[in-house]
This record gives C-alpha cells, structure tokens and sequence, in this order.
C-alpha cells in the first residue's frame, strides 16, 4: 500500500475572521493524521503555514475568500494519492443537482472528491464507491448544529469516512447531521 492510511479532513476553517485558531480536537486529529487534506477558505496565510508545521503533509485549494498571498501558493484544484485511494480536492463544487456526476467528470482518476463551500457536512457515495465529502467547518458552522471535520481511513484502497464534532462535546457526529449519510 502507498501512501497515507489516514487523511483528516477540514474546510472552510476562515481564520483569523472566524476564530482565534483551529479547536484543540481538530488540531489532534490534524496531528495524528498522515495527510491533511483541506478544502479551501482557510483565508489567511497563518492558517496555512500552521497546517504546514503540524506534522502531516498537506493538501490544500484556494477558496473563494482567500488573501491575496494564499491565492499567489494554491491551486483551484488538486489530486493526492492517499494509501491507494486517489482524492481530488476543490472548494466549490457547484449546486446541488447533478453534483456528484459533475465531480466525477471533473475528476476522472479519483475514487472520492473533497470539497467545501457550503460549510454542511456532506457524504454521498454511488454504487460503485466513487464519493464526495464535505467535512462541515472546525470553525464557522454557520447554521450547523456542530463544528465539524472528517476522517477518512484507507484500508486496501477503500475509503472508511467518519465525522467528527470538534467542538464541546468532542465526538462522532451523529450520523443524522451529516447530508446523504446513511442513518
């Protein structure tokens, strides 16, 4: 097997505007990961440069609320090799309606594609295993219950996708809150 077995996975984080950091369950899980995969809106290029000295490689996007800098050192879209599981990464995948095939297309070499942009979390997976995630936001939840972020374990190649709330009480999300899980 190459490559990372265990990708944490976060979007939409805003810093510094929505917080002083990143909570402390998320930057654990951050740090035991072995790649970090965020999906764009980190914002600022502190945010990025902590991502960096976690540990874990990363992988990152540009949003759509991005500083100047952060915008000048990230791509709009990116594929990573994560333990035999190929991700594609982008922060706005478009409405609602056809998602899941459009992606697909976008990302012809993936088995799943991470994204962000809506701040809700999201799982959705067709019959033959190709999925798109949307971890939620550690930091914004917007009209999210929960600050959320997700983790993917890659056994042989397969992707195990589990939500976290990184807020009080840390924990699995229950699976209700998460759009297109079963549950």
């Amino acid at each position: 097997m190459s490559g990372p077995r265990r990708v944490a996975v976060i979007a939409d984080t805003h810093l510094p505007r929505r917080g002083s950091g990143l909570p402390p369950a998320c930057l654990a899980r951050l740090r035991a990961a072995d790649l970090i995969v965020h999906a764009g809106d980190l914002s600022d290029m502190a945010t990025l440069m902590l991502l960096r000295t976690l540990g874990p490689p990363v992988v990152t996007v540009r949003g759509n609320v991005e500083e100047r800098a952060v915008l000048g050192v990230l791509p709009e879209t990116a594929t990573v090799d994560a333990g035999g599981l190929v991700l594609g990464v982008v922060h706005d995948a478009g409405p609602e309606r056809g998602r899941l095939l459009r992606l697909r297309r976008r990302f012809p070499e993936a088995g799943g594609v991470v994204f962000g942009h809506s701040h809700i979390p999201l799982h959705e997976a067709a019959e033959d295993g190709f999925f798109i995630l949307n971890p939620g936001s550690p930091t914004d939840r917007r009209r999210q219950p929960r600050h959320t972020m997700a983790e993917i374990a890659v056994v042989d190649g397969r992707p195990e996708v589990t939500f976290l709330a990184v807020d009080e009480p840390v924990g699995p999300l229950d699976p209700s809150l998460v759009r297109g899980a079963p549950g």
